[in-house]
């Protein structure tokens, strides 16, 4: 029996249910174990079990919530635009090679979120 592979919207969508779960390990077995996510906020994280790390501390840190504006698609990649209750806003790029995510790349305003999650602001 063959098991189809998720399309890059098949994907999004369930990585965003994992995320809304708050489930890092559940997140990271939507990654290769290669993989890169790069926040552009933050330096990129290469590797499935740091990305699970990441996911784990963000999840420690604060409480999050995807809320999915739309889900583009072409070919291998995916784009997510995203809005949080809290008014924030930003969008995702995820390139889907055999059903996992290769690489992922994030762009939101790392400083409002700071703030409206009464986190510390880093000194630069």
């Amino acid at each position: 029996m063959t098991t189809k592979k998720m399309t890059p919207k098949d994907l999004i969508e369930a990585w965003v249910k994992a995320f809304n779960e708050g489930n890092a390990a559940k997140l990271s077995d939507f990654y290769h174990d290669d993989a890169v996510n790069h926040q552009v906020a933050n330096e990129p994280i290469e590797g499935k079990s740091a990305i699970f790390e990441m996911f784990s501390d963000e999840f420690r840190q604060a409480e999050m919530t995807c809320i999915v504006e739309q889900i583009l698609e072409d070919g291998e990649w995916g784009i997510l635009e995203w809005k949080d209750p809290l008014g924030l806003r930003g969008c995702g790029f995820f390139h889907v090679v055999d059903g996992k995510i290769k690489f992922q790349r994030g762009y939101w305003d790392r400083l409002s979120f700071l703030r409206m999650h009464n986190l510390p602001i880093p000194k630069e």
